[in-house]
């Protein structure tokens, strides 16, 4: 039969899980990392999934689907229950990443007590404001885009320069990866960050090594196919901690 069902995107799935949670049918899974739609008799094509996804990466579509089995899923539920006591790692293991999940980290004023999250034994704040930072779990779209100041850096800029956070991250939205590490290009995800999103300005930092051109290209590349004029900037440091002139 013809029916509304979900469809997840699986390009933009960042792997945490969230829908897979909401799903109280149990239609969603996480496999290898993304979520995905296994059991189709189980979808009863409400959608109690999508406000769950921080990625936009769930929509619905009408297509040929077998019919929701409603017995068919409260059989498989009874057949799952757990008692109540062997839920005490629930959170922890119920999505495949639960740090990824998208949040903005507001900073305390001047004078507020030093013993926030943000402060260091040492006195100096942390000036990161918003989570997660890679860029291959970063949304396409948050509240914290709007009018954003956005710094893509490689891995090592922020150990190889001691004054990172206060130089880099501070009034910027932070994003972080590593060519030669992760698997797949950024160019597509960081198109759609640039052309989804009101960006003010675009910094790159990169180390002043071969790989980390990569991550320089996709910068670029993604600015170009944006289709917007964004001022942009590339900081080169050297593994001895020093801004080359670029």
């Amino acid at each position: 039969m013809v029916r509304k069902i979900i469809k997840i995107n699986e390009a933009l799935c960042n792997g945490c899980g969230l829908c897979a949670k909401a799903c109280h049918e149990g239609a969603i899974e996480m496999v290898n990392g993304k979520a995905k739609l296994v059991h189709e008799h189980y979808c009863d094509g409400l959608g109690d999934c999508l406000p769950s996804c921080p990625v936009d990466a769930i929509s619905f579509e009408e297509r040929e689907a077998p019919a929701y089995d409603e017995a068919a899923v409260k059989a498989a539920q009874k057949e799952k229950s757990i008692p109540p006591q062997q839920h005490a790692f629930d959170d922890t293991l119920a999505c495949g990443c639960p740090g990824s999940m998208a949040k903005q980290i507001r900073k305390e004023p001047q004078g507020a007590c030093s013993h926030t999250p943000t402060m260091s034994p040492s006195g100096n704040p942390g000036q990161l404001s918003q989570w997660p930072v890679q860029i291959k779990l970063m949304p396409t779209n948050a509240p914290y885009y709007d009018g954003a100041h956005l710094l893509i850096a490689a891995d090592c800029t922020a150990y190889a320069y001691g004054n990172f956070h206060q130089d880099f991250i501070r009034g910027r939205i932070t994003l972080i990866g590593c060519p030669k590490l992760d698997e797949g290009d950024y160019t597509e995800k960081l198109t759609a960050i640039l052309s989804q999103n009101d960006i003010k300005s675009l910094t790159i930092a990169r180390m002043q090594v071969p790989c980390c051109g990569g991550l320089e290209r996709a910068a670029v590349q993604a600015l170009k196919g944006s289709g917007k004029f964004i001022p942009w900037q590339v900081r080169v440091i050297t593994p001895e901690g020093q801004i080359l002139d670029y």
